[in-house]
């Protein structure tokens, strides 16, 4: 497969020679400032047929350049993002596997499903939700990022597979500007010690480089009790320019570890439409998580029904080592684009995620029976009795928790997009036509297993297992194990590989102040593998008895461990097509106004959501219902974008339908786990606003969306038709207001958020929020710069989610909270 890649990304260069055409201008040769002239000149060129002008394109797009990404003082790539209008981020579990959409697009799984992330124009993986797995936890933005692209609906349907909400593009310095920077971060009220850098030399007139990359080491902003974050990046790239265009190779390598941070227990008052949040007693939902050391021994069979250990302070692992191509020259009055990448990933992702939270005491009854106890099975008081569960850790809550262990063996990929364009004088306009054809080649190969627990809720890091024994003294659990798997559920292996080939065309018109386009994609989808697990059904067995401690004895939690029928695999093996179109129209009123039009349809291949469901007989691989295998999006668009020295303002309506088949995991009242399948229509419509504006050293950037979004549709559940999706609030928005004198620059960065459901039931609602982050920089010389950032300033309880959708007679609920007030100092040193 990667010399069949190989070969297609380098024949092409095979074919160019001499032209006119020189390299275009890369991303960090731009100026660093969205509110001046030349920043909003910029040619935007993600998710569209050929840069341009934006005020010559019927799109949404957005940029955010390096130097507004430094003042924002994010701490993770969702905190950039959320200052973009028209993206939803969650972004409370911490660097990776946050939850991403686009203008109300909906978040019924977890991941970026309709959304593509992109460095440098190719996708980092295929598909951006797969399961445990999110796109973002091989991304970091470190000082080699020069640019942050973003497209909305519009042509991103067509100009890249799996995205018709649209792309999100980080693109990397390429050197074209000598000189680089040191830097190093210092967590002032939390653990983090980082250091980065970056570094751009032009070797000769007509080669250069640029290389950077980080470290960073620490516990992080929530008090975990070890060292949660560690390791780093580094990228480099090599660009050799010609008299007809350029070609660059370049690489990466990723090895960062990172926690995850789930849902934790939140007390709550009031009622659904009006309630109050606050932490348990000795726990703070803004500064705790139920990570320690104490809750990190991890035992399961493995994919080969062997005794495995590990260990939850793990985190999430990635490891992500690839090289790429990317070459443009012009022949023959043709400009020819080749971008290629291949990349080996891997790692693994482990946490505890409780799902289920209730008082100590009746736990004890449910699990030991009547007059129940209770004991420490970890931790420094391991073997000591619990005599008075109603005050444990002035609480008394115990969670039914599951620890989360997924390993990767392979995500690796290979992906190649080549495409033509030419520009042909006609009727006194400019006809711009393109043709490409993208290929790609994603594996899926991992194993996951969710072991049951019970823990109590401690902060500081030092939460603990708990053992539960009858009035007589039987054990219940083992080691605080209330079973080694989650009955016939989510032990798994997957071994999948996508391949996709979709070829693509575009045409776009342009004279005078109009410009009218349209393109086309059809996507082609193979889809290989096996699958082993209990639920793929068919009289497998995915639970038996195993003596785990090995002591002879078969206990209770040991009559509950998780197999693999290694002898009843599952087949996949099933085609899919369709077709993608976008048309657009826009008319340029005036040189800094201009209004356009759009209507597209994209899809998005299912992916991993439909396996382990009914939707593919097992038997043969193939689907039961061919409509299962992607889902679409229809979008309209109606835009108005104005430039002028020192002011912009973009105004975009849109409305949306959406059809979707995911999965959801919910918790029972009992405590179980159950797996809902969705099967869903959903319509949107809404206004999205970005502004700013430049007078002297005062400058501000807005960003608004307005959305209101219903459930059109639900095969299995019609009574939460009409209702509003989950977290979806009515308003989002970001404001960043700053002065910049010679020597410093002050500012804040304002996002927010109106009330939004918990769940799509409609009952219980998020508070509001509106989270503060403050800026300075101090320049005290030319080539020294010192910043405090702080994020939360007023330390607000902010919501993300909740587990439950109405307010249990605990008055408890399992939800996730952003992180408390936050403060980084940074010294940087330029050359």
């Amino acid at each position: 497969m990667t010399r069949l890649y190989l070969s297609a990304a380098i024949a092409p260069l095979l074919l160019f020679s001499s032209a006119n055409a020189q390299e275009t201008k890369p991303a960090d040769s731009a100026v660093k400032s969205a509110g001046s002239k030349a920043a909003a000149e910029a040619v935007f060129s993600t998710g569209v047929a050929k840069g341009r002008d934006r005020l010559d394109s019927a799109t949404s797009t957005s940029a955010l350049r390096e130097s507004e990404i430094e003042v924002l003082g994010a701490r993770s790539l969702g905190e950039v993002l959320r200052n973009i209008p028209g993206i939803r981020a969650e972004y409370a579990v911490g660097e990776g596997n946050d939850n991403y959409s686009i203008r109300g697009l909906p978040l019924s799984g977890t991941g970026s499903k309709y959304v593509q992330f992109q460095e440098d124009g190719l996708p980092v993986l295929e598909f951006g939700d797969m399961y445990q797995l999110g796109v973002d936890m091989f991304m970091r933005a470190d000082l080699n990022l020069s640019a942050v692209e973003t497209i909305r609906g519009g042509s991103a349907s067509t100009f890249a597979s799996n995205s018709p909400g649209g792309v999100i593009n980080l693109i990397s310095k390429t050197g074209d500007t000598e000189g680089g920077a040191v830097q190093a971060t210092y967590g002032l009220n939390y653990g983090e010690k980082r250091v980065e850098g970056d570094y751009g030399y032009k070797i000769s007139d007509t080669l250069r480089m640029h290389i950077g990359g980080f470290y960073r080491q620490g516990e992080g902003p929530r008090d975990v009790g070890y060292t949660a974050y560690k390791g780093g990046q580094i990228k480099a790239n090599i660009t050799k320019t010609f008299d007809n265009g350029y070609v660059r190779l370049n690489a990466k390598y990723l090895d960062d570890r990172t926690p995850v941070y789930q849902f934790v227990p939140i007390r709550v008052r009031g009622t659904n439409d009006d309630p109050t949040f606050f932490g348990p007693t000795n726990f703070n939902p803004k500064t705790d998580s139920l990570l320690s050391p104490f809750v990190s021994n991890v035992v399961t069979l493995d994919r080969n029904n062997n005794i495995a250990n590990d260990d939850l302070r793990g985190g999430q692992h990635a490891v992500v080592k690839s090289i790429g191509l990317d070459a443009q020259f012009d022949v023959g009055g043709w400009t020819i684009t080749e971008k290629f990448r291949v990349a080996d990933i891997g790692g693994g992702n482990l946490t505890i995620r409780p799902i289920a939270v209730n008082n100590a005491t009746t736990y004890a009854t449910v699990y030991g029976g009547v007059g129940g106890r209770l004991s420490y099975a970890t931790g420094p008081l391991a073997g000591q009795a619990i005599a008075n569960p109603a005050a444990l850790n002035g609480n008394g809550l115990l969670t039914n928790a599951l620890q989360l262990d997924t390993k990767i063996k392979s995500l690796d990929n290979a992906t190649n997009d080549i495409r033509a364009s030419r520009v042909w004088e006609v009727g006194g306009g400019n006809l711009t036509t393109t043709v490409g054809f993208y290929k790609s080649s994603q594996d899926y190969s991992t194993y996951l297993t969710f072991l049951n627990v019970l823990s109590d809720v401690r902060g500081d890091g030092g939460t603990s297992l708990i053992n539960v024994a009858t009035a007589a003294g039987v054990p219940f659990t083992q080691d605080g194990y209330l079973a080694y798997g989650l009955g016939n559920a989510f032990h798994r292996t997957y071994d999948m590989n996508y391949g996709v080939d979709a070829p693509y065309a575009s045409i776009n018109y342009h004279v005078g102040k109009i410009a009218i386009g349209g393109s086309l994609r059809y996507d082609m989808g193979k889809v290989r593998g096996t699958l082993f697990g209990a639920e793929l059904g068919g009289g497998r067995v995915g639970q038996t008895s195993f003596d785990i401690n090995r002591n002879g004895v078969i206990s209770t939690a040991e009559t509950k461990v998780a197999v693999l029928p290694l002898g009843q695999p599952g087949r996949v093996d099933y085609n899919y097509d369709y077709l993608s179109y976008s048309a657009g129209v826009n008319y340029r009123i005036a040189e800094q106004l201009a209004v356009f039009g759009r209507y597209s349809r994209g899809g998005r291949a299912s992916a991993d959501k439909i396996l382990f469901t009914p939707a593919v007989n097992y038997n043969t691989g193939k689907l039961v219902d061919d409509n299962s295998a992607y889902d679409t999006v229809k979008q309209a668009e109606l835009g108005l974008k104005y430039r002028a020295a020192g002011v912009t303002f973009n105004v975009t309506g849109f409305s949306a339908r959406t059809g979707e088949r995911n999965t959801q995991i919910v918790s029972g009242a009992d405590g179980s786990a159950t797996v809902l399948q969705i099967v869903r229509g959903y319509k949107a419509k809404g206004v999205e606003l970005e502004a700013g504006v430049r007078h002297g050293p005062f400058s501000v950037t807005a960003g608004a969306t307005y959305t209101d979004a219903k459930i059109s549709s639900d095969a299995a559940n019609a009574a939460i038709i009409g209702n509003t999706p989950r977290h979806q609030a009515d308003l989002i928005y970001s404001l960043t207001p700053q002065v910049e004198f010679e020597r410093v620059t002050v500012g804040v960065n304002v996002i927010g958020t109106t009330v939004s459901y918990a769940q799509d039931s409609n009952l219980l609602e998020l508070p509001a929020y509106t989270l503060v982050n403050a800026f300075v920089q101090v320049r005290p010389t030319e080539n020294v710069q010192l910043m405090l950032n702080v994020n939360n300033l007023f330390n607000e309880l902010a919501l993300s989610d909740s587990e439950q959708g109405s307010i249990p007679a605990t008055g408890v609920v399992l939800g996730r909270a952003y992180n408390g007030r936050t403060a980084s100092a940074t010294l940087r040193y330029t050359f």
